[in-house]
């Protein structure tokens, strides 16, 4: 699994990351950086990202969205490619030298650094993805996600394919904000079959987000009593859950991107974040004044789906592919959801 989500997932427990002084100087951060459609005479945007982008389809998708940001503003966009601390430092240096009408970053590592940066540049225009700093400025906007309207549709998915009729999840910590990921699914699939079974098992321990053998263990224990669906919300201990369903013929759901590839056959379906949604949007908001806030992105807004309710299921090597009956219900719940007609419960709701 991507480092970027085992992050994502930390993300719920901590909005800010004390970050490593940079040591190297910004020439080096600059050199991250990739330069496309620098020809235009419109706004610019720059995107800083918090690993090298790669096959990581979480932040592929963040670049697509800046990347349509600029088209449609006729103007340019950059993008700097992160490795660790020091460079995300020095990359958010570089683009604040650089004065683009807009900084985009993705995640919780940049909390702290754009924080400092925003206080020292209040004129500069920040918007950061899937995170917010503890404190509110005038020049930084936030875009997170409501995380659990998916789940929720996951976990009617796995109600209605359940045999057993009972339905587990994963979870890293036993706390509401992680809870998201779990309470919702259990929620979603007694909305669809009122008699099933639900349980959470936690990875917890010393390396909750990294720990792949305690997370195939507590799915050990979900499969030994009969749960033959469980959502994986073990960050990087994903691939421990897969496993174990695996081995026992049960399937399982991932999270923020198409986990059905790396276990074709047992991944029933994802909880996808769109970053291209949430930065298109957020760029848009902030060229329009609206600064300074923090927008939820849920179904509604197109922030959150499943794999199966995307374009190109049928190639998705997911499960649901194959239960187009199941999906068609899925769908019902979601226009309900959308329409304000049906409210799912958010366990970290103060």
């Amino acid at each position: 699994m991507p480092r970027r989500l085992r992050r994502s997932l930390q993300l719920a427990a901590t909005t800010a990351l004390v970050v490593t002084a940079a040591t190297a100087c910004n020439a080096a951060a600059k050199k991250d950086a990739s330069d496309s459609a620098s020809g235009g005479s419109g706004k610019s945007f720059t995107l800083v990202t918090p690993d090298a982008v790669g096959q990581n389809e979480f932040l592929k998708l963040a670049v697509s969205g800046i990347k349509d940001a600029a088209k449609q503003h006729d103007g340019s966009q950059k993008v700097y490619e992160s490795t660790d601390a020091a460079s995300q430092q020095q990359n958010v240096q570089a683009a604040v030298d650089a004065k683009p009408d807009v900084i985009v970053l993705v995640g919780f590592e940049f909390a702290d650094i754009v924080a400092q940066q925003a206080e020292k540049n209040p004129e500069q225009q920040f918007l950061i993805v899937d995170a917010c700093t503890t404190k509110t400025y005038r020049n930084v906007s936030c875009a997170v996600f409501r995380e659990h309207e998916g789940v929720f549709l996951a976990g009617a998915e796995a109600g209605l394919l359940s045999e057993s009729g009972k339905v587990g999840a994963v979870d890293v910590l036993d706390t509401p904000q992680f809870r998201r990921y779990s309470d919702p699914f259990a929620a979603g699939a007694k909305k669809v079959a009122a008699k099933t079974e639900t349980s959470t098992r936690f990875v917890g321990g010393q390396s909750p987000f990294d720990d792949s053998a305690r997370a195939k263990e507590q799915a050990n224990t979900l499969l030994s009593k009969g749960y033959d669906q469980i959502m994986a919300a073990a960050a990087a201990g994903n691939y421990g859950v897969f496993e174990a369903a695996k081995a026992k013929g049960a399937y399982a759901y991932g999270v923020d991107v198409n986990q059905c590839l790396s276990a074709p056959g047992t991944v029933v379906d994802n909880v996808i974040k769109r970053t291209d949604v949430a930065v298109e949007k957020g760029i848009e908001a902030v060229l329009g004044g609206e600064t300074g806030t923090t927008v939820s992105y849920g179904l509604k807004e197109g922030g959150i789906s499943l794999t199966g309710l995307e374009d190109g299921v049928d190639s998705s090597k997911c499960v649901i592919a194959e239960h187009k009956d199941v999906l068609k219900q899925v769908e019902a719940l979601r226009d309900q959801i959308v329409a304000g007609k049906l409210t799912v419960d958010d366990p970290a709701a103060s």
